[in-house]
């Protein structure tokens, strides 16, 4: 397993952007397919994002599609997700997750190592 760290999380307008970040431990960080979900309170967890190892493989929710993007940079054991024009409907905690594995994958369950969150606030 590897321990994730995310940070960039805010505040934000409506129509605004944020970029989040999530920096891994350890070693082989190109061996692991990185997801990003969020979720509000009493809500089930919800995919964002995929990106696979090497970066050949991503996916998105039809909710963020050409708003969101998912990008690694395998040198620095991170991986990123570049929000822009932001809805409210995007507030949530935003969480990463890596898998060991070759392709993306966007099920929650498949995960298996999680990072604490970070909180997004959109505000209309």
């Amino acid at each position: 397993q590897v321990q994730l760290v995310e940070s960039g999380g805010g505040l934000v307008q409506a129509g605004g952007s944020l970029r989040l970040s999530c920096a891994a431990s350890g070693r082989a960080f190109s061996n692991y397919a990185m997801g990003w979900f969020r979720q509000n309170p009493g809500k089930e967890r919800e995919f964002v994002a995929a990106i696979s190892g090497s970066g050949r493989y991503i996916y998105y929710a039809d909710s963020v599609k050409g708003r969101f993007t998912i990008s690694r940079d395998n040198a620095k054991n991170t991986v990123y997700l570049q929000m822009n024009s932001l809805k409210p409907e995007d507030t949530a905690v935003y969480s990463c997750a890596a898998k060991r594995g070759i392709l993306g994958y966007t099920a929650a369950g498949e995960y298996d190592s999680w990072g604490q969150g970070t909180q997004v606030a959109v505000s209309s």
